[in-house]
């Protein structure tokens, strides 16, 4: 059963939030991160990417690097742009875009679950970037970025988020891409212990972003354990920053792939392999799939619709019959030679919330072709993690994007 607690948060004061609060670290390269930080100097990327305060040549993974986002950390604490609660509450992070409301629990979450599959993965994760975010966890003494948690849906959990809400919020702000953040201070000692024993009556709770940094944090836990044999599982480095949603707030974007050439192919011999296991319209207009099995395709300028063909018969693995596991399998390996996307540099992958024009521009700039997928569902996500199974790598897009800096768990 899951533990989820309450902790003595760090966070910005009311009047820094707006300023301090930043999309996560890995949705920026460093140039993208650098001109950021350029024009917003308090932006937690500062932090988040330490590499910016340092001249364009700094190699962003030496020591000094996550030393300096150390050092910055306690600057902003002594200079009062952050603050630390006195006592373990929990948050409430209450985030809309377009309209649409998700509303999560911020909180620790126990690293004992992740190891014991209690919360649950879909994905695989890479050495490299988990050693990145163990030495940033390191450097600051703190984790700086929640994990995007889902659980489905419970009453009980329903009714404190929303009396919560009712409360003069600490922050509400509204950033430039147009994301409303609003948080919640969740402190009333019966309500602290009703969450705790409701997430304890729950099984299962499931990884929709945050892969790495969860398992970073999970194995800073197993150093620190295997230096303090004597360790109690009460101390703070056994529990992770996470937010908590409530899966029938959550959507899925689409995660679509572009791919930088064709495989030594001509357009015409591309599409006539293509013509073995699709079935292949020409569209006057941009195509964005409406039912799985069907994808969108840019290619010479022009829009394809792309149907599996009846006489293909898919496997029926939960994972299998995933659409970016089917394109995957009768086109990206068979045809383009891409066997693992995962480290192929063949192939890149576009958020959804870029829209199809970014696809177009990147045919029309460094790209052979395009296809754009109905999103993963949430219920597949599920199904595929109950069943201890991993899907491709970028399956899912979550948006909007939780913001780094607002809450810090200090180990």
């Amino acid at each position: 059963m899951a533990v989820i607690r309450p902790f003595q948060g760090i966070r910005p004061r009311p009047e820094y939030a707006g300023q301090i609060a930043a999309l996560p670290y890995d949705v920026y390269s460093s140039e993208e991160a650098r001109k950021v930080v350029e024009k917003e100097p308090l932006s937690f990327l500062r932090i988040d990417r330490a590499e910016t305060n340092f001249p364009i040549s700094q190699d962003m993974y030496a020591s000094c690097v996550y030393e300096k986002a150390g050092e910055l950390l306690g600057e902003w604490l002594e200079e009062g742009y952050l603050l630390q609660d006195e006592k373990k509450v929990y948050y409430i992070y209450e985030l809309t875009m377009n309209g649409r409301i998700q509303t999560g629990i911020v909180a620790v979450a126990s690293v004992d679950d992740y190891n014991n599959q209690v919360i649950k993965k879909h994905e695989n994760t890479r050495s490299d970037k988990e050693l990145d975010r163990i030495h940033h966890i390191e450097g600051c003494g703190m984790q700086t970025g929640p994990i995007f948690l889902a659980y489905r849906d419970n009453e009980v959990l329903n009714v404190l988020v929303n009396k919560t809400k009712e409360k003069e919020p600490l922050y509400d702000f509204t950033k430039e891409d147009g994301v409303r953040h609003r948080v919640f201070l969740l402190e009333d000692e019966d309500e602290i212990q009703t969450i705790e024993q409701t997430f304890a009556g729950i099984d299962r709770i499931y990884i929709a972003d945050g892969h790495h940094r969860c398992a970073s944090a999970a194995k800073v836990c197993m150093d620190r354990r295997q230096e303090n044999p004597d360790y109690t599982k009460e101390e703070e480095y056994n529990y992770v920053l996470s937010v908590l949603f409530p899966q029938s707030q959550l959507e899925i974007l689409d995660y679509n792939r572009v791919v930088k050439d064709l495989n030594g192919l001509s357009r015409g011999e591309f599409l006539e392999k293509l013509e073995k296991c699709f079935s292949i319209e020409k569209r006057e207009e941009k195509v964005k799939p409406e039912k799985k099995g069907q994808w969108g395709m840019y290619l010479g300028n022009s829009w394809y619709s792309l149907t599996l063909k009846e006489e293909i018969t898919p496997t029926q693995d939960v994972v299998g019959r995933l659409d970016v596991s089917l394109l995957q399998e009768y086109c990206l390996a068979p045809i383009l030679g891409i066997q693992d996307p995962k480290t192929d540099k063949r192939i890149d992958f576009i958020g959804g919330i870029r829209g199809l024009e970014e696809l177009e521009r990147r045919v029309q700039t460094d790209c052979q072709v395009a296809f754009s997928l109905m999103p993963t569902s949430m219920e597949e996500l599920f199904a595929v993690a109950d069943r201890g199974l991993l899907m491709p790598p970028k399956s899912t897009w979550f948006e909007p994007k939780l913001r780094s800096g607002l809450f810090l768990h200090k180990l």
